[in-house]
């Protein structure tokens, strides 16, 4: 399995976003629910909620759109806000990895072997 590079926005004291708050946007906008994409990440409805209000809060405009329940059923969507965010940070991620290839590979080499 090749290294992976992931990374984490400190925006300030308060406001982080990283590879989990972003897999969490993707699978909602995959699943079109805060639910499912809850469960795909082994959390709680309520965890996969407070984490979508945070990034909510965080952004000028929201990044996922609810729907309650009901007669016609609940849902979720990401907004164009939210698939903004999603491209913009894996860009990053692929810039990273590109800027940082010489240094990666110089530390696997230096990896001890498991076992």
């Amino acid at each position: 399995m090749p290294t992976r590079l992931t990374i984490r926005l400190d925006f300030d004291d308060s406001r982080r976003l990283g590879p989990g708050k972003i897999a969490l946007l993707e699978s909602i906008g995959e699943t079109g629910s805060i639910s499912a994409a809850g469960r795909a990440h082994s959390m709680s409805y309520r965890k996969a909620w407070l984490l979508v209000e945070e990034m909510n809060r965080m952004f000028v405009k929201p990044l996922v759109a609810a729907r309650p329940g009901g007669i016609n059923g609940g849902g979720a969507e990401l907004t164009a806000a939210g698939a903004q965010v999603i491209a913009l940070y894996r860009a990053a991620e692929r810039k990273m990895r590109v800027g940082a290839k010489a240094e990666i590979a110089q530390m696997e080499k230096a990896l001890a072997a498991i076992g």
